[in-house]
């Protein structure tokens, strides 16, 4: 059945660009997704599948129930856009100023809708039921993975599997993990609060830049001297913003940035460090300051055994050549937060587009279509893997 199913995949592939490329032109970002949340329920409403709407918040889940007894598994997709603006000269580029899909989620949200699709003809051959869980807001912290979980909306599943079309990667590779796969990711707001002044009396005043600057490069010695060089660890200032004229000192400097980490235990020795950096230098000049540090997401951490299904699925696709555990790499996934609730795992599909060398989150961000047929074929196989393990 398995190969009549990937058949039928194929045979979709073109509604699946076309659905893909409409949600790109519409894209709508974290926590504003209604209208692309009311697409997807339309979609299953038109298709006769029951599901759930504001799952969460903007979440959406249809639930397709098989003809014979088996394990629930959910396969999950998110739908939510990036505040960028969309540079690439192609059709189906955005309409909505200032907001693209820049991370693959339209990707990700056509091939789970089209494979709804397919997989209802199967209805009554299929094993088990599957929960296709379409998740809002994945980009910006708490995400809608989080509040998902917390509704109880997917207490009783029994696994969940989910990937990423992921443009860095040559189309045909899947990769993956059987521990940690991605980074927690964190962020933080630091103002200094000085004395300001003329720049011709420096003695008069408490530069906030100087200090600013003092406690940055502090902060890039954490990883370098302070942590395990066994561990892994980033500590990035994102934006540094003071002063008003040439001649003033500033008296207040704001910095932003992110920490990223593996292990919980890195994470809480990074933001000791840090509030003992950050008092120190300001004790020192004599400076207030306030800290505002937002933990976000967890690492996301794959199960060993479904992490081999995912595996073991990409092994048996003809489109996929290579089927490898990576190294884990340091961008985060609120999916961590599935399976720290359920058995499962993540993986990326490889969807490099030939002559678009733009990784996520680039204003030229694109991916090669053919990978979307592939990820819907590795979902499915890892949900029927995962059926007669």
């Amino acid at each position: 059945m398995l190969e009549k199913i990937h058949q039928s995949i194929d045979e979709h592939y073109s509604e699946m660009v076309e659905t893909r490329r409409y949600l790109h032109q519409y894209p709508e970002v974290s926590f504003n997704e209604t209208k692309t949340a009311k697409y997807i329920a339309d979609f299953y409403q038109d298709l006769g599948i029951p599901y759930q709407t504001g799952v969460g918040g903007n979440g959406v889940i249809a639930t397709l129930k098989g003809g014979k007894p088996g394990k629930t598994v959910a396969l999950r997709a998110d739908f939510d856009a990036l505040p960028i603006q969309d540079e690439k000269d192609v059709p189906y580029k955005s309409k909505v100023d200032g907001v693209m899909h820049a991370c693959g989620h339209d990707g990700h949200t056509s091939t789970l809708l089209h494979l709804a699709k397919v997989m209802q003809q199967y209805q009554e051959e299929l094993p088990g039921t599957i929960e296709f869980v379409h998740q809002h807001a994945e980009e910006y912290a708490p995400g809608g993975a989080k509040p998902i979980i917390e509704s109880g909306a997917l207490d009783h599943v029994d696994a969940v599997f989910g990937t990423h079309l992921w443009a860095t990667t040559p189309l045909g590779v899947l990769q993956t993990t059987k521990d940690v796969f991605m980074a927690g990711t964190d962020r933080f707001q630091l103002t200094i609060q000085g004395q300001g002044g003329h720049g011709a009396y420096p003695h008069e005043t408490k530069d906030a830049i100087v200090i600013a600057s003092q406690v940055i490069t502090q902060l890039q010695q954490i990883v370098a001297r302070r942590l395990d060089p066994m561990e892994t660890g980033v500590v990035t200032i994102g934006t540094f913003e003071a002063g008003s004229a040439f001649n003033i000192i500033a008296d207040q400097a704001k910095l932003t940035g992110t920490v990223r980490f593996l292990k919980t235990e890195v994470q809480e020795q990074i933001i000791e460090e840090m509030e003992k950096i950050i008092k120190g230098t300001c004790v020192t000049n004599d400076a207030s300051y306030s800290f505002d540090y937002v933990k976000g997401y967890p690492p996301l951490v794959n199960h060993a055994n479904e992490a081999e299904i995912v595996l073991e699925a990409g092994r048996n696709l003809e489109e996929i050549h290579t089927a490898e555990e990576v190294v884990p790499v340091m961008g985060g996934e609120d999916f961590a937060y599935y399976t720290l609730h359920k058995p499962g795992a993540f993986f990326f599909t490889g969807a490099n587009k030939e002559g678009n060398p733009y990784p996520h989150h680039h204003p030229k961000f694109d991916i090669d279509e053919r990978a979307l047929p592939i990820a819907a074929k590795t979902l499915i196989s890892a949900y029927f893997g995962y059926q007669y393990e």
